[in-house]
């Protein structure tokens, strides 16, 4: 008994330790919470217009067979996102300014440029999105409705912190699921064969192009930029080792979170465009095309559904690509994002403007996403390349350098990314 008596904790010590172990939890998970939310705006570059367009092609045209490549795509994604958010956690650097102090001086500037050309396709490709949408929902014309959209992400670019444009954009990548889940609950869809092309890979005749489209639409270059821009902005590597540790710890999580969300709302996209449009022959090769042929099919409850999730979308992604294009112009003075100072200003407004410009020379908004897209398929390779460069080099990243394993993980998918873009240029050639 006695024995026992040592070993036993008195009943309030009991309460005390659980409250301890408790409160610990709590604070973790408190923690965490804090931290979501660069992977949130990362996640709304790769639910843009641009995979609108590609998700809905392949899912009418080849029905669930090419979901594997979302499944192939939004892995890749993760592992480059989680790699560059280290950048900006362990060097207080983004992408854009560590290219500027660790890479040769002209031919970091040359690089960024790419970058900006890069960002500015992006920007006409989320503009003309919402554009689009604006045109379905009141039947406002193109160039109009760019001239709105452009305004509004100006206005909440312009008067916003990272902080409220991070709750901004939770509240729209809500929307934008919700009105999928409401489209997916009214149409009848095979779960099994859905579940089986997650996980199996096929290439259907003729499918090559859709293929290298939707995984050109998931790997972006300006989200590479955003992600570590973001990252950087709260300067975890001045509170020491320990802080460095644990937000690393953080980010993955945050990273493979959102990123799943992504990966879901564009497996919904196919699998909305393979249900309703698969099994009765329709080939859909444009946005106003898929609202104008939902309402008929679904009621017009989902075509209003439809055009609501696709102006959210196109304003969303405009803000990320604007605050990318801020990133990348500051990056090249040395300095982080601020919305305050000039160069930032510059690079936001500059880029937004000169991609709604270009919209008003295009007689064919189809055809300027088309260009907007092969213009991404050369840069991206630089983009990857320039990270994996930075990452594994031990004067930038110090202990926290890339591992062997992760350089082969990264170089096979800069390879491979490399490869398709080549390809999908050349099949608009």
């Amino acid at each position: 008994m006695k024995i026992k008596s040592l070993f036993t904790l008195h009943p309030e010590h009991k309460h005390k330790q659980k409250n301890r172990h408790k409160n610990k939890h709590n604070h973790g998970f408190s923690d965490l919470l804090k931290y979501m939310g660069p992977g949130l705006l990362v996640t709304v570059g790769f639910i843009d217009p641009g995979n609108w367009a590609s998700n809905i092609a392949a899912g009418s045209m080849f029905g669930y067979a090419l979901l594997w490549m979302v499944t192939l795509s939004t892995l890749m994604l993760i592992l480059l996102q989680h790699n560059v958010a280290h950048l900006g956690i362990v060097t207080g650097d983004c992408l854009a300014e560590s290219a500027m102090k660790n890479v040769n001086i002209h031919l970091a500037r040359v690089i960024l440029f790419t970058s900006i050309l890069a960002i500015i396709s992006t920007g006409l490709a989320e503009i003309l999105g919402g554009a689009i949408a604006l045109k379905l929902l009141f039947d406002i014309p193109i160039v109009v409705g760019s001239v709105i959209v452009l305004a509004i992400v100006i206005v909440l670019l312009f008067t916003n912190t990272y902080t409220k444009l991070e709750k901004l954009i939770i509240g729209f990548v809500s929307i934008i699921g919700f009105s999928f889940l409401y489209e997916m609950s009214i149409v009848s869809i095979d779960w099994q064969e859905a579940l089986t092309s997650w996980v199996t890979v096929s290439i259907p005749n003729g499918s090559m192009v859709i293929v290298m489209a939707v995984l050109g639409a998931v790997v972006m270059p300006h989200n590479l930029f955003l992600h570590s821009e973001i990252i950087q902005s709260r300067q975890w590597n001045n509170k020491g080792e320990a802080a460095i540790k644990k937000q690393l710890r953080y980010e993955f999580t945050d990273t493979l979170v959102s990123m799943i969300i992504g990966w879901a709302i564009n497996s919904a996209m196919i699998i909305l465009a393979a249900a309703a449009f698969f099994d009765k022959k329709i080939v859909v090769t444009e946005l106003e095309q898929a609202q104008h042929l939902l309402a008929p099919m679904l009621g017009s409850k989902a075509a209003l559904v439809f055009g609501i999730a696709l102006l959210f979308a196109g304003i969303s992604s405009t803000i990320t690509a604007g605050m990318a294009g801020g990133s990348v112009y500051a990056g090249l003075f040395k300095e982080p994002y601020n919305i305050k100072n000039t160069h930032t200003k510059i690079g936001v407004a500059g880029i937004l403007v000169i991609s709604t410009l270009i919209i008003f020379l295009i007689s064919d908004p189809f055809k300027g996403l088309i260009i907007s897209q092969m213009i991404l398929s050369i840069q991206l390779p630089i983009t990857v390349f320039l990270q994996i460069y930075l990452t594994s080099s031990k004067k930038v990243m110090g202990k926290h350098k890339n591992s062997t394993l992760m350089n082969l993980l990264l170089l096979s998918i800069g390879v491979i990314l490399t490869i398709l873009n080549i390809m999908l240029f050349s099949s608009f050639l």
